[in-house]
């Protein structure tokens, strides 16, 4: 609006600047003509005037329209600008509400996995005592012992039937075996002992001095040896209850495959000794092969067993289809009999039928009648 009435001054002082250019350069021109110029040029401003006039109103409204528009447009622009404030804080709120129960879940998860930790850390703690306990336990050799003999009880009452072994057998010299199994002679009941020589090959592998190493090595060569000479003293070829003997040879049971395969690989002389005195080194694994044979050596005696009184039992059927035969014949003799019988009963039947016709039919007021009857010609019983 400013801008424009200052350009229609402008028009108008250059107008009268014109005029007064005129005038000066016309002064002996007649005074019509100068009023006839001064009509137009007056009728030519107020045509200015009304051409400003009427800018000026459509400025105006132009003004006006534009400044509705942009207060309309300001208020979509609100109304648009609110919603999606709005929907971003509806969203921002579920985001929010989302992420703390996910994290409440994830610090719940977190805390139950710590205390699961917690859990298995004192289940290590307590492993690890009983670990320190089983080492101090093994150190002792009676408990070494105890050991060896649970061990090896579970390994053959998982091996073995029940009936095919007895624990702690005392024989008759008054010795108590481990575990005596009861096979068919040959090779009869053989005894099997647990021995564990653990402290001289413990201390044979802590020893770092070659020449240190090698004295345990011997203790555990000499402790071997021991154990076997003592087993084939105790229970090859002993009485066990004045009718049966143990076998000519026995086992000796070592809990440890480590032990087992430092002797086999390292101690041959034990190995010989041990052939010598019929006494053979078993581990956990070459005792539950060894049980397996023994198992099927025993099954195929129960089938040998089993196969006599299965042909006891055949016999004795044999005899009894004899009798059975017999028997039959008797009965279709009897029926043959009964046969015959029958038959000679329907023949006397139909006699009686046939006289009881015959009687049915005589007329017994006419005497004539009664006298004729020929007594040939009865018809007997039989």
């Amino acid at each position: 609006m400013v801008p424009v009435m200052i350009v229609l001054s402008v028009v108008v002082v250059g107008l009268v600047a014109v005029v007064v250019l005129l005038a000066r350069r016309a002064p002996d021109t007649a005074d019509s003509d100068v009023g006839r110029q001064l009509q137009q040029l007056a009728a030519a401003q107020q045509h200015l005037v009304g051409q400003v006039h009427a800018v000026s109103e459509a400025q105006v409204q132009s003004s006006k329209a534009l400044s509705q528009s942009i207060a309309q447009s300001n208020a979509e622009l609100t109304r648009q600008l609110n919603a999606r404030l709005e929907h971003v804080d509806e969203k921002v709120g579920s985001t929010l509400s989302e992420s703390a129960e996910k994290t409440a879940k994830s610090l719940g998860d977190l805390t139950a996995r710590l205390s699961a930790i917690d859990d298995a850390q004192k289940n290590i703690v307590g492993l690890a005592d009983q670990v320190v306990s089983l080492q101090h336990v093994l150190d002792n050799n009676p408990a070494r012992g105890a050991f060896g003999e649970v061990q090896l009880r579970d390994i053959i009452e998982e091996m073995l039937p029940n009936f095919a072994y007895h624990h702690q057998k005392k024989l008759a010299n008054g010795k108590i075996v481990d575990c005596l199994i009861d096979l068919p002679h040959p090779p009869g009941p053989i005894a099997v002992d647990a021995k564990f020589p653990l402290a001289a090959y413990q201390a044979m592998l802590d020893e770092t001095d070659p020449f240190v190493r090698e004295t345990h090595a011997k203790q555990l060569t000499s402790d071997t040896r021991k154990h076997i000479k003592d087993i084939a003293d105790k229970y090859v070829g002993q009485s066990i209850d004045g009718d049966r003997v143990t076998a000519e040879s026995a086992l000796m049971f070592i809990p440890s495959e480590a032990v087992y395969a430092e002797l086999h690989a390292h101690h041959p002389n034990v190995i010989a000794d041990s052939h010598r005195h019929r006494v053979y080194l078993v581990s956990p694994t070459t005792m539950m092969a060894t049980l397996t044979t023994m198992r099927a050596v025993l099954r195929d005696v129960e089938m040998r067993r089993q196969a006599t009184v299965l042909q006891d039992e055949v016999g004795s059927m044999l005899v009894d289809v004899a009798r059975l035969t017999t028997r039959v014949g008797n009965l279709d003799r009897h029926l043959d009999q009964a046969r015959s019988d029958v038959d000679e009963i329907r023949i006397s039947a139909g006699k009686i039928d046939k006289r009881g016709k015959r009687i049915e039919s005589l007329d017994l007021d006419d005497p004539d009648e009664l006298g004729a009857v020929d007594t040939q010609d009865a018809l007997p019983l039989r």
